[in-house]
């Protein structure tokens, strides 16, 4: 036999799950999601979907020309990392955010790193992230309904301890991005994948049943069905489950290795949700676990020569976390010991420093006797739920004479988590001014909270103020902080609360 045979590289086995099939998959299944985003929130948002899409498509072809490079747009991967990013968008940003968007997460987290199959994280969540630290106020604006007026997402309410309405957050009646608000939207995409192949519930559910078992445990609800549902419907979790956590290049390749991806992903989100200063999470839990994705795979990777050279390398990389876990957690320990004092001494300054600024003719401050830690809260509670007094003392003049009182309130309404400020009132119900304790607000929006509207407040004999856009003329009103009306709102709300016990908790005027 004369002919020579000619063998190609490996692999041999064939397959219709092409790229361009699995894109299209992904594009098919995001379309109810996208549908209902521009249902729900109006023209802009088309525009935005419209203008990622391009952007990414468009980037991806110039690099490639430029640097005369196999043109791969037709694999469809730039059309579904732009409808993902545009999905991330809320639906009031200008048609620019989503250009520069769509440029960054291609030529920045996808092509500079070698094209599809060798970006390191989700090139739409990279976008997203970026854009948040580079335009907070724009990437936080979230309407309703496309009525234009901005409100706090369903996670941001629901953490601050007000009521959230589960119905709508399943409809996607509610704040958000353009496509993370309807549940029963995304559920539908995610069941033609799994139906198609594309995807199945490794990552996703692992993701959800751990990030479930983690609220349970630390969220100090349990079983709350109705905690949890909002928690699952709300932050775009299901979106980032099923379509940006189940990426193939930015996920484990081996099956035990996804288990562990997806416990991470439920984990991180869990920690973000609950004890970080956003309400939210997702994102960053998925790019953490992107980064991760290297030494998942080291240590769930079969090795060529058995399970015992696996179990014998797992061990060992399991070890080593493991001490690195102990090290750290002693260090944090024996820095906590260390500065605990020097802290508790400190905020001790800042609470006298403050009394002195809200009530400065007074010499003695002094807790009241009628304070009790939970009778305040139930005076307050029907009127203002998201706040709570923790704190009342009487303010006296250096021959105890009572002049008035000074009010701590903590409001669980703020964008970043709490707020606590103090307030000083005189017997007559004229508010000297307050002073902000804590605030985690997002810098150069409602972080300007002390310099826009504390001055505001001082020296209002008013029993309830409100707040505006288009500039205070009544003596009850505050202008608000431009873009973040969510911070003024929660700062409006506690001294409210504050003015509210003045009057019906500790009877003042009477």
């Amino acid at each position: 036999m004369d002919k020579l045979l000619k063998v190609s590289s490996n692999p041999h086995i064939r397959s219709k799950a092409t790229t361009g099939r699995i894109m299209s998959c992904v594009v098919i299944a995001l379309l109810p999601a996208a549908g209902f985003g521009v249902y729900n929130f109006g023209l802009n948002a088309l525009v935005l979907i419209l203008v990622s899409v391009a952007s990414a498509v468009l980037t991806e072809l110039i690099y490639e020309l430029i640097l005369k490079k196999k043109i791969t747009i037709g694999d469809m991967s730039a059309v579904v990392t732009g409808l993902l990013l545009g999905l991330n968008l809320p639906s009031t940003a200008p048609w620019w955010i989503a250009l520069i968007g769509g440029v960054f997460a291609i030529l920045v987290v996808k092509m500079l790193f070698g094209g599809l199959g060798q970006n390191f994280m989700n090139p739409a969540l990279g976008a997203r992230c970026f854009l948040l630290l580079s335009f907070t106020r724009i990437m936080t604006d979230f309407p309703i309904m496309g009525d234009g007026v901005s409100s706090a997402t369903p996670l941001a309410a629901l953490k601050a301890g007000s009521p959230v309405n589960i119905l709508s957050m399943v409809v996607g009646t509610t704040s958000g991005t353009i496509g993370e608000t309807s549940m029963i939207a995304i559920a539908i995409g995610a069941c033609f994948l799994i139906i198609m192949g594309v995807i199945d519930l490794r990552v996703p559910g692992s993701y959800i049943v751990s990030f479930v078992l983690f609220l349970m445990i630390f969220s100090g609800h349990g079983w709350d069905p109705a905690y949890i549902s909002a928690h699952l419907a709300g932050g775009g979790l299901m979106l980032g489950a099923f379509f940006m956590a189940t990426d193939y290049t930015t996920r484990p390749i081996t099956k035990i290795g996804q288990y562990v991806f997806g416990i991470f992903l439920g984990i991180m989100t869990g920690i973000f949700r609950l004890f970080g200063p956003s309400a939210e999470g997702v994102s960053y839990a998925i790019i953490l676990g992107n980064l991760i994705v290297p030494l998942i795979e080291k240590i769930t990777y079969p090795k060529a020569f058995g399970r015992g050279a696996y179990m014998k390398d797992g061990i060992k990389d399991a070890l080593i976390l493991f001490a690195i876990t102990v090290i750290a957690g002693v260090l944090l320990g024996a820095v906590y010991e260390i500065t605990k004092e020097p802290i508790a001494y400190q905020q001790d300054l800042a609470v006298v420093k403050a009394c002195s600024e809200v009530f400065d003719e007074a010499e003695i401050y002094q807790t009241t006797d009628e304070f009790e830690s939970d009778g305040p809260t139930s005076v307050v509670l029907t009127m203002y739920p998201g706040e709570e007094i923790t704190d009342c003392m009487e303010a006296l003049s250096a021959d105890e004479e009572l002049l008035g009182y000074i009010i701590t309130v903590t409001t669980h309404e703020g964008y970043g988590g709490d707020i606590t400020l103090m307030m000083g009132v005189t017997l007559d119900g004229n508010l000297n001014g307050i002073s902000i304790l804590s605030i985690s607000e997002t810098a150069g929006l409602g972080m300007q909270a002390g310099d826009v509207l504390v001055p505001q407040f001082e020296n209002r004999k008013v029993t309830s103020f409100s707040y505006t856009k288009n500039g205070a003329t009544a003596d009850n009103e505050i202008d608000a902080i431009s873009g973040a009306t969510i911070t003024t709102n929660a700062v409006v709300n506690a001294v409210n609360a504050g003015m509210y016990y003045f009057y019906n908790g500790i009877g003042g005027m009477q």
